[in-house]
């Protein structure tokens, strides 16, 4: 099967539009692709992705939590990235894994073995490719919370961005020590620069991934 590449960070970093922009990259190379993003990739999952990211009267605990982002990444990886994968596709995601522990375990202070085996029986995929996309939180959240309120239109997709400041502090912390334990698949992206300068960086790096794929082969 081809690569999974997984594009993470905290809110405001990025890194979807640098995963559409990535795709310029695989496009050079020849490689059939796919986008795809979580909580979403199916009917079921843009579903909850409602549930999850619009905020409500209705409180979600943690507990709860993780466990609707591991359903719908059960469905996705199931119906959504298998299927791309075996069909010599490669697939760019707009989070994955790594954002339950980010989020739910670091940010939320759920125990990281447990999301571990949840996850691990949600999903049989790991990223062969992270990029993080770094940032001070601040900077983050001013550019998230700019965004929601140029978009109008629908209920806005806000909930986390309005939870306390030391919630996202903890995300990022928790990612960075994710990339520390995992340096040989993440790829740390400084966020602070201008978008086509960070293109350049995860081309660079996209392309060197690609090459050394494709020399692997048999």
């Amino acid at each position: 099967m081809q690569p999974l590449i997984t594009f993470e960070g905290i809110e405001g970093c990025g890194k979807t539009t640098q995963m559409k922009m990535a795709r310029e990259v695989l496009r050079n190379h020849h490689l059939p692709h796919l986008l795809t993003e979580e909580p979403g990739g199916s009917p079921l999952g843009r579903r909850i992705r409602q549930i999850l990211l619009r905020r409500s009267p209705e409180e979600i605990c943690p507990e709860a939590e993780i466990l609707l982002f591991c359903a719908a990444r059960a469905q996705h990886v199931r119906e959504t990235i298998l299927p791309a994968l075996r069909r010599g596709e490669w697939v760019l995601c707009d989070r994955f894994s790594d954002a339950s522990f980010a989020y739910q375990g670091f940010g939320r202070g759920l125990d990281l073995d447990g999301i571990r085996q949840i996850d691990a029986f949600a999903s049989p995929l790991r990223p062969a490719l992270t990029f993080l996309f770094d940032l001070p939180v601040e900077t983050g959240l001013q550019r998230a919370l700019d965004r929601i309120s140029r978009a109008g239109g629908e209920a806005p997709e806000d909930r986390f961005e309005n939870e306390a400041l030391a919630f996202h502090r903890r995300i990022r912390k928790g990612y960075l020590t994710l990339a520390r334990e995992n340096p040989e698949r993440f790829r740390i992206i400084d966020a602070t620069r201008d978008i086509f300068t960070i293109h350049k960086d995860v081309s660079v790096q996209l392309a060197a991934f690609i090459k050394g794929q494709i020399h692997a082969l048999p």
